[in-house]
């Protein structure tokens, strides 16, 4: 397989979203088409993205309630069935050995497979810009279990240590800034504990070049960017389930990830677009199951 090649990767895993929060924030749906939402959302997305040349390859993602996969173990919810899914998501990327990786998720999860393996491939040359309005840095021991807002600290080898310990690299915090953030948790120390960088939207609206400057001074040539869809501004445009104001523009969010990888000094070898929750979508296709000669 050729280094040079690139893996679009369709990851529609679920099950990290943290099933009652998503429930609460999404009450136009039934519980279940709630807390799956985003395996539709991740196949959406797939369908509509641009043709390419791209490998393509899709992580088998259970769609089962059965309390065997989807227990609480170790502060994680659905633990059992992250762990496999994260296994075989490893495993295709390595089969496929790519340059460069694009995943189209599913829950936020989904950036860490790719992600790690590709701190690996360049041997920690790698900074990681998280648009998201939200820290993603929570760890099973918090009040939160659901795993989507673990995946950055993930990433950076803090929390579940059964999960990092298959990682194939781990990223030092330093190398990771949250843009886009205006969402309080109870990460917030925890974030100043580890030293990771973050940006407000205000602080990026009018250009992009907080973001630049931060990526001259880690000195990484190679970036991976996690797009969380709920960084962008629910007045505008609403297709993740965070609701919080004031966030990016569409066009704001272009400019930033085009200015990013028209940066001279590094290369965009990762991407992912998380947290898609298509609800017209879902409520279009549970019309269409329940009409005559449809089946």
């Amino acid at each position: 397989m050729s280094l040079s090649s690139t893996l679009r990767l369709t990851f529609p895993q679920w099950q990290g979203g943290g099933f009652d929060n998503i429930s609460q924030l999404v009450p136009e749906l039934p519980y279940q088409e709630a807390i799956q939402g985003y395996y539709l959302g991740s196949q959406l997305l797939e369908w509509l993205a641009p043709k390419s040349n791209h490998i393509t390859a899709t992580v088998p993602v259970s769609l089962s309630l059965d309390k065997a996969e989807v227990a609480t173990e170790n502060g994680i919810q659905a633990y059992p069935i992250l762990k496999k899914q994260l296994k075989a998501a490893l495993d295709i990327i390595e089969v496929h050995q790519p340059a460069k990786v694009v995943t189209l998720g599913g829950e936020c999860s989904v950036s860490i497979p790719a992600f790690s393996y590709l701190a690996k491939q360049y041997e920690d040359d790698v900074a990681v810009i998280w648009l998201d309005a939200h820290r993603d840095l929570t760890v099973p021991t918090d009040h939160y279990n659901g795993y989507h807002a673990m995946a950055l600290t993930t990433l950076l080898g803090v929390g579940d240590k059964a999960i990092v310990d298959t990682l194939p690299a781990i990223i030092k915090p330093e190398n990771a800034l949250i843009v886009g953030l205006r969402s309080e948790d109870e990460a917030v120390q925890r974030q100043k504990d580890l030293g990771v960088k973050s940006l407000s939207p205000e602080e990026v609206k009018q250009n992009s070049q907080a973001i630049i400057s931060w990526l001259k001074q880690t000195g990484k040539r190679k970036v991976l960017i996690h797009f969380d869809l709920d960084v962008l501004d629910p007045a505008e445009f609403h297709i993740a389930v965070g609701k919080d104001p004031n966030g990016l523009t569409m066009a704001e969010t272009i400019r930033i990830i085009q200015d990013i990888d028209q940066f001279a000094d590094t290369e965009l070898v990762g991407l992912t677009i998380a947290e898609p929750m298509p609800k017209a979508v879902i409520i279009l296709r549970r019309l269409l199951h329940s009409l005559p000669l449809m089946k």
